[in-house]
């Protein structure tokens, strides 16, 4: 019979306005996760329960200071997540991993800044908004200021290192699932896509609901919250350039400016829930 061995893995629960994570310090102990353990661990009846699950990890690159990887609910790793990039930057500084307040970090497609503030602000520049189809990824070309029509809703498409797709509504407290569904079922986008419905109230105002891929809808999403900013200041419904957008969502509230050169930055809080160890 095959030896069977278990690993008991130390981990930190925390939330960015509510959107709530595993974080793992994968640099002082040994990890080994499937996609089907990472789904086991996300339910909330028998897991840990999470939107999604960080690593911190060593880095090869210069001049940077970590790995950030990043794993939905179902196991699937992506590529961005802006709230978890404010609970990234607390972990490692208040772990001790750094004694720097500014951090440069690695995700899988690209590099970001993120710098402690205040006592719980933290500020993330997420890098500049994409939005060239091919490199979204999207599958159509044809659209008038990033806007297109998909499974016969009028949207936004626009990447910040992970897919978004925008909506603007009449009426936030609408239905969003079944729409959310249908976009994302459309075939348009090869590496699926977030649902961003937007309400917005004035030129600095806007209401917020986002429906993940791999999580469904969470309490916030950073990366939503910028990548729908960037959009509705293209097609000039918002002047993000000249005053920071707040945007209002269910966990909380967040500051999103967008700079011509540096790209767009994110400023809110983040919370340590608890922290616990569990046997794999």
């Amino acid at each position: 019979m095959d030896k069977i061995t278990t690993m008991n893995i130390s981990f930190t629960k925390m939330h960015g306005l509510g959107n709530d994570f595993m974080v793992i310090d994968a640099i002082n102990q040994k990890i080994s996760l499937s996609s089907e353990r990472i789904k086991q661990l996300s339910d909330r009846h028998f897991g840990v329960g999470f939107d999604q699950l960080l690593l911190v990890e060593k880095t090869n690159l210069k001049n940077i200071d970590f790995k950030y990887r990043i794993f939905n609910a179902d196991g699937s790793e992506v590529e961005q997540c802006g709230n978890g990039a404010r609970c990234f930057v607390k972990f490692v500084v208040d772990k001790g991993l750094t004694d720097k307040t500014e951090i440069f970090v690695e995700t899988k497609n690209r590099n970001m800044r993120i710098k402690k503030m205040a006592e719980n602000a933290y500020c993330v520049n997420l890098g500049l908004p994409i939005f060239t189809p091919k490199d979204i990824p999207f599958n159509q070309l044809k659209n008038e200021n990033a806007t297109y029509t998909v499974d016969g809703y009028q949207v936004g498409v626009v990447s910040m290192g992970n897919p978004h797709a925008v909506l603007i509504v009449n009426d936030i407290n609408q239905e969003i699932e079944s729409i959310a569904k249908k976009i994302q079922n459309s075939g348009d986008f090869p590496n699926g896509v977030n649902v961003n419905f937007v309400e917005i109230t004035d030129k600095s105002n806007i209401t917020l609901r986002v429906y993940e891929r791999g999580v469904g809808e969470t309490l916030a999403c950073g990366s939503g919250a910028c990548a729908t900013v960037a959009y509705l200041d293209l097609i000039g419904r918002v002047n993000a350039k000249d005053k920071d957008i707040l945007v209002s969502l269910k966990g909380g509230k967040l500051l999103i400016g967008v700079k011509e050169e540096d790209g767009v930055f994110m400023v809110g809080d983040a919370e340590f829930a608890f922290e616990g160890q569990i046997k794999i």
